[in-house]
């Protein structure tokens, strides 16, 4: 389980978001929600492991530290355009020490573009192969900023799929995202968590 207690995390040094508190038990999900610049990539940084908490705690398994077990995936498809698909993914498979199948290919529709210059795919299909990293790292928690932009509906299934077979095998995932994606999640809405501004900068 994932629990977050009386979270605060900043963004450029200033607070965004403060009281912030749940918990995602293994093979669950978290919809994260909220207007745009309310503080949904900070959150998911602060819970990677990616930049300090200002206050509160975040907990996992006593045999798992948050960044040695998790992953981040923002906006930016981590893709190396002078590679092939099979290389990009190949890169991560070496790199956390796992083995490489064509099910990670046929998962997300790569098969006929396993030899293709990652540079010369589509917006959706560098997307389709930025997630598929995911699929290859074996990471137990993901946090997910947006995952679906640029994904045709028929791609999104494909994610849909993923997050399903990750989530059974005992998974977790916190994921901002504007769509429904079809899965049975709690929402939580950040805005009431937005951090009050200084009484110099509210009439700034």
């Amino acid at each position: 389980m994932l629990t977050v207690t009386g979270l605060a995390c900043a963004r450029g040094g200033l607070p965004v978001l403060e009281g912030v508190s749940f918990a995602v038990p293994a093979g669950s999900a978290l919809v994260l929600r909220g207007p745009n610049g309310v503080g949904k990539t900070t959150l998911l940084r602060t819970l990677a492991g990616l930049q300090p908490v200002l206050a509160g705690r975040i907990e996992c398994p006593a045999d798992a530290s948050v960044p040695d077990q998790s992953a981040y995936a923002s906006h930016a498809d981590g893709v190396k355009s002078t590679l092939t698909v099979a290389e990009n993914l190949g890169f991560w498979a070496q790199v956390y020490r796992q083995t490489l199948t064509p099910q990670v290919f046929a998962d997300f529709d790569l098969t006929g573009l396993r030899d293709r210059m990652a540079g010369t795919l589509s917006a959706g299909q560098k997307r389709r192969l930025g997630l598929a990293r995911l699929a290859v790292i074996g990471r137990r928690m993901l946090f997910l900023d947006e995952p679906t932009v640029s994904l045709d509906a028929a791609s999104v299934a494909l994610f849909r799929g993923f997050l399903a077979r990750h989530l059974a095998a005992g998974g977790l995932a916190v994921l901002a995202t504007h769509i429904d994606l079809g899965i049975d999640a709690p929402v939580l809405d950040l805005t009431p968590f937005r951090a009050l501004a200084p009484l110099d900068e509210a009439f700034l």
